[in-house]
């Protein structure tokens, strides 16, 4: 049997709270194993139960969720978070990405959507509510070469630097030069950002995201259960 995925919850508004509690409860695949109604709450159950996701709110008292992530982030960052709102405001999306948020979701999202959004935030591939718009911020980007669209691809669902060199039999350096090349192109700070920016502007799309996550599983299963040679 699969191991489930990990979710802590942590909102301050009891009824928000209580629903998505239900769901999460009943859902397969997923075990609620933490609550919390404040930041710090939030803060203290991921250090000690060490979820694979954390769902945040951005307003809670005693800390939000752009601060908690900032924390996160530093001292325990096998958790990924997900920040869940009511605020559709570009302020609000790029600050959460900027403290280290693998996705933002509203909170009048399907729990279809809520569902594929905890699955990807767990793989590390960055998950942004399409009812997000962030158009009237977001200059025009310059256009990306095959190459960075690549690395950018791997990069967005979670591919560290080394292994993006070997799939795409390139030097690591190379691939830290390409990402300088994609943040300055597309005035991003990191890689989440970058994926962020790609995905609204059209660069990329969720379901090249997803593709690419696919392929890359089913590379390194063949690659766990091929025999070694000496």
């Amino acid at each position: 049997m699969a191991e489930k995925l990990r979710v802590l919850l942590a909102d301050d508004h009891p009824m928000t709270r209580a629903g998505l509690v239900a769901w999460l409860e009943t859902e397969e695949g997923i075990e609620l194993v933490g609550q919390a109604v404040d930041g710090e709450g939030a803060w203290r159950g991921i250090m000690d139960l060490r979820p694979d996701v954390a769902m945040l709110d951005i307003e809670m008292p005693g800390g939000n969720g752009i601060d908690v992530t900032r924390r996160v982030l530093k001292e325990q960052p096998a958790t990924n978070i997900l920040i869940l709102t009511a605020y559709n405001a570009q302020q609000y999306v790029m600050a959460a990405v900027r403290a280290g948020a693998k996705g933002f979701l509203l909170k009048t999202a399907p729990f279809d959507q809520v569902r594929r959004a905890i699955f990807d935030v767990a793989k590390g591939i960055f998950y942004l509510d399409p009812a997000v718009s962030l158009r009237e911020t977001l200059k025009d980007p310059e256009e990306l070469s095959a190459r960075e669209k690549e690395v950018l691809l791997l990069a967005g669902q979670g591919m560290p630097g080394h292994e993006t060199a070997s799939r795409l039999s390139i030097t690591e350096r190379t691939v830290q030069a390409h990402l300088a090349s994609i943040y300055g192109k597309l005035g991003a700070r990191n890689k989440t950002e970058a994926i962020l920016i790609a995905l609204k502007k059209g660069i990329v799309l969720l379901d090249e995201l997803h593709l690419e996550m696919s392929d890359t599983e089913a590379r390194r299963g063949a690659a766990t259960q091929a025999p070694r040679t000496r």
